[in-house]
């Protein structure tokens, strides 16, 4: 099932997608908190906007160095344990929306990642049980101002601007993460594409450590870590993020 939230100009509405993702037909509330129910109306996709398919009203937890083959490109080994950050809601932004890159950096670099959405109040989940706190699956890109990374020492500004957390197009929730293909373009140049089977910790993983520091929310988002191949992104192009069984995040880069 695919759910997406959009806005036809007005309030923002939540929708299934089908399959073709050419219609989506409305349904009430938030399908986080409540039952899903069709409200008969329907719409064409190239009808309406798209928006981040979740704010998360909590966390963006960042995990870096996840795949072995970047972080030997980040001049480093993957860590024997999950390498968290945090990354403030206010980042978050959905597809099409442009990712407005501020003065204070001049190396700003995409980062193609899936996002793992969780759906239920958790604390402690044992690796056995993290898959049932999932609510579904998006794209992500984990824009980070790179020369910020080196000189702060640390992540929150580089990874938490205005606009550096993407996410969309939908939320996709009949998916095995196990080994989809990740694909990054820029400009429509392959720049990034790996698989989520090399991930050095995986998703049960990664919930199992996070919800061991953290409650995790409903709405919460896990950013489960890129493949090699980040790289700069320029003013005026655009970053594709596709996931195989989930579709495409693509987002162009402004300068502030």
């Amino acid at each position: 099932m695919r759910i997406a939230r959009f806005t036809t100009g007005e309030d923002p509405a939540y929708g299934l997608v089908d399959g073709a993702g050419a219609k989506i037909a409305e349904i009430t509330g938030d399908p986080l908190y409540m039952k899903i129910e069709l409200t008969g109306r329907t719409y064409a996709v190239d009808d309406v906007r798209l928006l981040a398919p979740v704010i998360p009203r909590s966390k963006v937890i960042g995990i870096g160095k996840n795949y072995a083959d970047h972080a030997a490109e980040m001049g480093g080994e993957a860590p024997a344990e999950p390498l968290m950050f945090l990354v403030p809601n206010t980042a978050v932004v959905g597809p099409g929306d442009p990712v407005v890159m501020p003065p204070q950096s001049q190396n700003v670099h995409y980062e193609g990642e899936l996002a793992v959405v969780i759906g239920r109040m958790c604390k402690d989940v044992a690796p056995e049980d993290a898959m049932s706190v999932i609510f579904g699956y998006t794209c992500a890109n984990d824009v980070t101002a790179r020369d910020l990374q080196s000189s702060d020492g640390q992540w929150s500004r580089a990874k938490g601007f205005d606009t550096f957390c993407p996410l969309g197009p939908w939320i996709e929730t009949d998916l095995d993460p196990a080994d989809q293909r990740l694909v990054v373009r820029r400009d429509g140049e392959v720049v990034q594409d790996g698989h989520t089977s090399d991930m050095v910790h995986g998703i049960a993983a990664l919930i199992a450590h996070a919800s061991a520091a953290f409650t995790l929310l409903p709405g919460d988002v896990i950013l489960t870590g890129t493949p090699a191949g980040v790289g700069p992104v320029q003013p005026g192009q655009r970053v594709e993020v596709e996931i195989s069984d989930i579709g495409v995040l693509s987002n162009p880069f402004v300068r502030h």
